[in-house]
């Protein structure tokens, strides 16, 4: 699975001049499904072919810039290991692409930079949290949107305890032992390790683990949740170095439930902090609107924003809004239908409002003051 992250947004936003090519394309994990994601890239890499050409970019010139990515289509491994969506960015040069737990419509766009709104709602606040499970018999970190997931590979580390301590620790003694709370849910109370489990090196195997999730995650800041028996997640917690590690986890060995079981208790966990998180941004907007610290101008916005002036932004979900901006003039354009070389203001806001370590929340419009698709707080 692929890591996205603000540094990977900035990286991208940096390639904006000559042409870029963006696609996105819903995917499947495995099956005869994935052989339709394969027919689907191909055609988006026709689609692109044609956009290329109505640009000027012919021949010889367009099947370069489209190469790095066509040996996907014979690479059987790459569409067996696919998660909910799958987004690519060519330009001369540069190949990237990213499996993430996250559908996307099926695009391809080219321009002077790369196409990234699709990208946003895993960099939001409320976009996208992680789970850790713990157990003696495997450690796995899944990214985890409300609507899916995906497994993160950890490079560097044991996968299993017992890979770790060289013998086999009886699954019972890493079990909770008396008072536990119901099935899948946060709390109960878990017995010490059995004696020949020395904690000193199960503390030692789990800061291994901490720094590989650290290097997983990278510049990640969104909810991290522990599954496993008390005892285990109580020594990961000493050993944790991640900034948003969750309190409340969900009890019991892991093992025995299904990933999608797992990820179900774990959006019950994180969801009343994405709510409050959201709640409380609407409050902070309509106490400070009126003010010079706040604004639902998308003219006042946008430049706000490229400056590195917003520090929180709330913006409607699905909403498009066309202009121009001249950073040398600080003027802004709005356009009621998209013209040549216009820009999408939202998502012009929203990606530099990230790319500043500003927080985005995606809301609906009952969030929203009046017919405005944004609101914003202006830093001091």
């Amino acid at each position: 699975m692929d890591i996205l992250t603000r540094d990977t947004l900035k990286s991208l936003m940096a390639q904006n001049h000559g042409v870029r090519v963006s696609l996105y394309l819903p995917t499947h994990r495995g099956g005869v499904q994935a052989r339709e994601d394969l027919i689907r890239l191909k055609n988006l890499l026709r689609q692109a072919d044609e956009h290329l050409e109505a640009v000027g970019v012919r021949g010889a010139q367009a099947r370069e810039l489209l190469a790095p990515a066509r040996p996907l289509l014979e690479d059987k491994p790459f569409w067996s290991s696919q998660g909910d969506g799958l987004a690519l960015f060519l330009a001369p040069g540069v190949f990237r692409y990213f499996r993430l737990p996250l559908r996307f419509e099926e695009l391809a766009v080219v321009a002077d930079h790369f196409h990234v709104r699709p990208l946003l709602p895993l960099l939001t606040e409320d976009g996208r949290f992680f789970l850790l499970t713990l157990s003696k018999g495997a450690i796995r970190l899944h990214q985890c949107t409300r609507q899916s997931h995906k497994e993160i590979e950890l490079r560097d580390v044991p996968t299993s305890l017992d890979e770790f301590l060289r013998f086999d620790v009886p699954e019972k003694s890493l079990q909770v032992r008396g008072g536990a709370g119901p099935k899948g849910q946060a709390g109960g109370r878990g017995g010490g390790p059995d004696e020949a489990v020395d904690k000193s090196k199960l503390l030692d195997y789990l800061r291994h683990v901490d720094s590989a999730v650290r290097k997983a995650l990278r510049d990640a800041r969104e909810p991290l949740i522990l599954a496993g028996v008390e005892y285990l997640r109580g020594l990961y917690k000493e050993a944790n170095h991640y900034p948003n590690l969750l309190p409340e986890g969900i009890d019991g060995n892991p093992d025995g439930r299904s990933i999608d079981e797992l990820h179900r208790l774990a959006c019950a966990l994180v969801e009343p902090r994405f709510t409050k998180a959201r709640d409380d941004a609407v409050l902070q907007f309509r106490q400070l609107h009126g003010t010079d610290r706040a604004s639902k101008d998308i003219r006042a916005v946008v430049p706000a924003a490229y400056a590195g002036r917003v520090g929180l932004l709330l913006v409607a979900a699905g909403t498009h809004r066309w202009g121009s901006f001249d950073p040398a003039t600080q003027s802004v354009e709005l356009h009621p239908e998209e013209q040549p070389g216009d820009k999408e203001l939202l998502d012009f806001i929203a990606t530099h409002t990230l790319l500043h370590g500003g927080a985005v929340h995606a809301v609906g419009p009952e969030h929203l003051p009046d017919d405005s698709p944004l609101a914003a707080i202006f830093r001091h």
